[in-house]
């Protein structure tokens, strides 16, 4: 169809336009309070679809159609459309022209417009747009918005019920958290943190106890575990991450990169999995990097410290559910090596919950334990305050400027700011400071690219019920660095991996139950970047190595499901049928390009690293930021490389040494 570069060149145009119309940082809605739209409530109130929502409708019914036991198509759209809400303009713009796109193909197709076509007519429409990569692409991102938005309406009760039967393991911390709204302008503090992430949260904690006047400056609202237990799942999703979760990484192929954003940073919304980082990648920074912070002999007695403070533990067995323990039996049964994954989730009850807050208060992130301990020692944090800009006199930073919610400005003044933005905000803020000129920040971004297999089984596995993830099989990391990962979703908001649109969409949602799920994710080459001042825009296109590696993590993770007894494996490889044995594999697997697969990535990492050369690194061994005296840095942005694991144990430990790099400065 001619429509296809159409399509996506309005999408990447209305991007480009957003950006060069953004000349102030853009306010994300918050979450919504309004008790309507709580658990219990509907989102197809409204009786009467405006004129411009029927081609939403139309597409709904294409992809999920009515009539079926996995919803009404009028309650998913009204999903949609509230999703929609959350996103930036040029998602909602781009959505609305797909499909106007869709309706105006069946007009030309059929003669009659998407909504009152026949369902084998939407069939056929559908089978015409996704011939090319490009149409295949724009259609399979209108399928994940309306499988995310519609799964979890579709399953709000049911995760609602889970959490309100879920006993609270701990109340919320005691935190001095004060809104931007309230916050007054001038206040002077020894050192401000930009952030209130793993890494934030971290050196609060250790500048606050070593007596130093903290003020800690968050983005993000206060997420309290009664909201956790009580407000709709997709305003939770939606609130939690930056841009309603809907970053996405432009190249071939698109890579989706949710990226949480609230007091706590991605903590509140990760799965919890700690990894202590490999020796010989702590090695390589040391030796290559020349990022003396990393030397194991001192490194390692961080991360055993950061292990006791977020208190980490194995997956119980009877906590992690049937999902992990099935995919544990089928590595055993390759002699491959396996086990439970260690977590900061003392108490957890499996509620597979972690990605839209936990209802329990189980998972330990640092909203739990750094921050209350930062203010039980006199630190301070202002929330729902964008910092703007570095104050700078001379060479010395002397602030920050920051903007509350109502878009008013105030400043907050210190000798010393730690930077903790994260690995895809630090560099913009960097450039709005003018301190972009650095030829590496926004480039060397590593993101951990990940993809997801699913195994059919006969018996129920129900992969929602327990730890959302729980079991490691690590048996090609160390050669080939693919680590895989027994990973499930809350309920209704892990269907992308499903094949088809339309009555075999519909049917594999109504068999959902009965596959187990393994994800795999490799130690990529960091060759991504983050380009803009007011909104980063991600830039990332597979490497032919790397494309090679998530390949051979599809090929693992099928075999450890074809082994634990899967009957059929969806192998989640566009256009590829599903798979029964190992020679079947093989054939797929030979036959696809890797630059066709849906990808997912985690973990940003790089952005402004750390190293000895000058030349090469933006910050300093010790992390402190070149060119600016009072500067530091001390989130994930400072890997020199992709740390092949879950990073958030080693953010933590690095953001120990760089506080205590500026506490011995005095």
């Amino acid at each position: 169809m001619l429509y296809h570069p159409l399509h996506i060149r309005v999408i990447i145009a209305v991007i480009c336009i957003d950006m060069k119309s953004n000349k102030s940082p853009r306010r994300q809605k918050s979450t919504p309070t309004n008790p309507s739209l709580r658990v219990g409530s509907s989102y197809s109130n409204s009786t009467r679809l405006r004129l411009s929502d029927r081609p939403l409708e139309a597409v709904c019914r294409a992809i999920l159609p009515i009539g079926s036991a996995v919803g009404d198509v009028r309650a998913n759209t009204e999903a949609l459309k509230r999703y929609l809400t959350y996103q930036p303009s040029y998602i909602d713009m781009a959505v609305r022209f797909g499909a106007v796109t869709m309706n105006l193909s069946s007009r030309i197709l059929t003669g009659r417009s998407l909504y009152d076509a026949t369902p084998e007519e939407r069939e056929r429409v559908i089978a015409s747009l996704t011939r090319t990569t490009l149409g295949s692409n724009a259609m399979e991102g209108l399928k994940a918005l309306i499988l995310l938005a519609a799964g979890a309406e579709m399953a709000t009760s049911e995760i609602m019920e889970i959490s309100r039967k879920a006993s609270i393991e701990r109340p919320d911390a005691t935190l001095d958290v004060t809104p931007s709204i309230a916050w007054s302008n001038g206040r002077r503090f020894d050192v401000i943190v930009v952030g209130s992430g793993a890494g934030g949260a971290m050196a609060a904690m250790e500048m606050a106890e070593a007596g130093m006047n903290v003020a800690v400056i968050e983005e993000g609202r206060r997420w309290t575990v009664e909201e956790f237990r009580t407000i709709h799942p997709l305003d939770r999703f939606a609130g939690l991450y930056r841009d309603g979760g809907s970053t996405t990484a432009l190249g071939q192929p698109p890579v989706v990169l949710p990226i949480g954003r609230a007091v706590g940073g991605t903590t509140v919304v990760n799965s919890g999995t700690c990894y202590k980082t490999p020796k010989d990648v702590l090695l390589h920074w040391r030796d290559d990097a020349g990022l003396t912070l990393a030397d194991p002999d001192d490194f390692m007695s961080l991360l055993d410290r950061v292990w006791e403070i977020v208190k980490v533990g194995p997956v119980p067995l009877d906590v992690m559910g049937t999902n992990g323990r099935t995919i544990m039996k089928g590595a055993e049964k390759l002699n491959w090596s396996t086990g439970p994954l260690d977590r900061n989730a003392p108490g957890c009850g499996g509620t597979c919950q972690c990605a839209i807050g936990c209802p329990k208060n189980a998972k330990y992130g640092v909203h739990l334990n750094a921050l209350p301990a930062a203010c039980a020692a006199g630190a301070r944090i202002i929330s729902e305050a964008r910092v703007s800009r570095l104050l700078i006199e001379g060479e010395q930073v002397v602030g920050v400027e920051a903007t509350r919610t109502d878009g008013s400005v105030f400043r907050v003044f210190a000798p010393k700011v730690v930077i903790a933005a994260g690995t895809t905000e630090t560099p913009l803020l960097l450039r709005r400071s003018g301190l972009g000129g650095h030829p590496m920040i926004g480039k060397n971004m590593a993101i951990h690219p990940a993809i997801g297999v699913a195994g059919r089984f006969e018996e129920n596995i129900t992969a929602w019920h327990g730890v959302l993830q729980s079991a490691y099989v690590d048996q090609l990391h160390e050669e080939h660095g693919i680590l895989m990962e027994a990973t499930s979703t809350p309920p209704g908001m892990g269907s992308m991996i499903l094949p088809g649109f339309g009555h075999r969409l519909v049917a594999e949602m109504e068999r959902a139950d009965h596959l187990a799920t393994l994800g795999g994710m490799v130690a990529d080459l960091s060759v991504g970047r983050v380009i803009g001042r007011n909104r980063a825009t991600l830039i990332y296109n597979l490497s032919r190595r790397d494309g090679k590696r998530l390949m051979e993590a599809v090929r693992g993770s099928a075999k450890v499901l074809l082994s634990a007894g899967a009957t059929e494996i969806l192998t989640g490889i566009p256009g590829q049928p599903p798979v029964h044995n190992d020679q079947e594999l093989d054939d797929v697997i030979s036959r696809s390009d890797p630059r066709t697969l849906h990808i997912a990535a985690f973990h940003p990492v790089g952005t402004v690293a750390a190293g000895s050369d000058p030349e090469r690194f933006p910050v300093d061994p010790s992390g402190a930021l070149r060119g600016l005296q009072g500067a530091w840095v001390a989130d994930g942005s400072l890997m020199p490389t992709c740390p092949g694991v879950n990073p958030q144990i080693t953010i933590m430990a690095m953001a120990l040494a760089v506080a205590g790099n500026i506490i011995e400065q005095g």
